[in-house]
């Protein structure tokens, strides 16, 4: 990992006074910054500090990712739009000297020094990508497209956050990394999976044409506080119209099913696979515990209380009727799997909709 000249830097300026009697210290150089240690007789740093690029920094996954890394000693740069992003998010970092934030669309070309990139910029629920459908193609293809050429340029190690939409409505289940999926290229869905899927190829093209180091994710669904309330997710819409004592809308018959992940377990994997050296992926994360959304939409009746019902609507086009990951590879090589049950993140996520919703 390129953090060699960062931890110098870090140690010499620590010591500085002892290097130059009290004189400034500007370490521009690592091989001389290496020297005056040896000199100085420092012991250099054993942790791995690194500064961290999040693409998609102040979104649900983003922050709580930008979070894991501050605390973890990291310096984290958040690059965002704030389409679906929201500056509340990370209202608590902004005075933290190490996180920076960039108000920036990942589709224009940018320039920065860093160890390690998250790729994670992308609306990820269907009323969000699909009111501009075009960019969200673009925000997928494009934004891999500056992430990749950045890390390419800076030798960074670069991680695509992708999606369990690469598999769209499969005819395989669960869907282990090695099935290429069931998906509608011309869908109403298709600017998000496509987009996604395209992005893969690119990664991996890189990665085989020019040697970056890549790291692929498939995310299913998660779930968790600082979604948005109106993201159009079924764990955000059923706790949303709990809370308000509107009737639960199932689409269907409510008997497909998903795999719901709180979101601290996710990110836990996020940080276990980037920094593993087994394998680039993709590689599946999610939880492989299933349930049908009205499995789902009575878990959050129970929680919630009050005078809702269920309702039914015509299932959406392209709607897949089951998603369920395998996560054997995650286990093996991550020892990683979800820790977190169902209800006891409901519970929490209940508890951060309803203290939103009484702001």
């Amino acid at each position: 990992m390129k953090t060699y000249s960062n931890q110098i830097e870090e140690a010499t300026k620590l010591e500085a006074n002892r290097i130059t009697g009290r004189q400034a210290c500007t370490v521009l150089d690592s091989v001389v910054a290496f020297h005056h240690c040896e000199v100085a007789g420092i012991e250099l740093p054993t942790k791995h500090i690194m500064r961290i690029l999040i693409t998609g920094g102040a979104g649900f996954l983003g922050s709580h990712l930008s979070e894991r890394l501050i605390d973890a000693g990291h310096e984290v740069i958040c690059l965002d739009n704030f389409f679906t992003g929201r500056r509340s998010n990370i209202l608590h970092l902004l005075n933290n000297p190490r996180f920076e934030l960039m108000r920036h669309d990942v589709i224009d070309p940018f320039k920065l020094e860093v160890d390690q990139i998250y790729n994670l910029a992308c609306p990820a629920s269907p009323p969000h990508y699909q009111f501009n459908p075009i960019k969200t193609t673009k925000t997928s293809v494009m934004g891999a497209i500056n992430c990749l050429g950045l890390a390419k340029r800076v030798k960074a190690r670069v991680f695509q956050a992708s999606t369990s939409e690469v598999y769209g409505d499969p005819e395989v289940h669960p869907q282990s990394e090695e099935y290429w999926g069931h998906v509608n290229p011309i869908g109403r869905r298709s600017c998000y999976d496509e987009g996604k899927r395209c992005a893969e190829t690119l990664f991996f093209d890189y990665h085989r044409e020019n040697g970056v180091d890549i790291r692929v994710i498939r995310i299913f669904n998660t779930y968790g506080p600082r979604m948005l309330p109106d993201d159009g997710r079924v764990v955000s819409n059923f706790i949303v119209q709990a809370l308000k004592g509107e009737d639960l809308t199932v689409y269907g018959d409510g008997k497909q099913t998903r795999s719901f992940c709180f979101v601290d377990d996710l990110i836990e994997g996020f940080i276990r696979f980037m920094n593993q050296e087994e394998t680039v992926g993709p590689m599946n994360l999610g939880n492989p515990g299933e349930f049908t959304m009205l499995e789902l939409a009575e878990k959050v009746l129970a929680q919630v209380g009050g005078k809702s019902k269920i309702v039914h609507r015509d299932l959406p086009a392209d709607d897949p009727k089951q998603r369920r990951p395998d996560i054997s590879l995650a286990k093996r090589v991550l020892n990683w799997e979800p820790q977190v049950p169902l209800d006891a993140g409901l519970t929490k996520t209940i508890a951060y909709f309803r203290k939103s919703l009484e702001a």
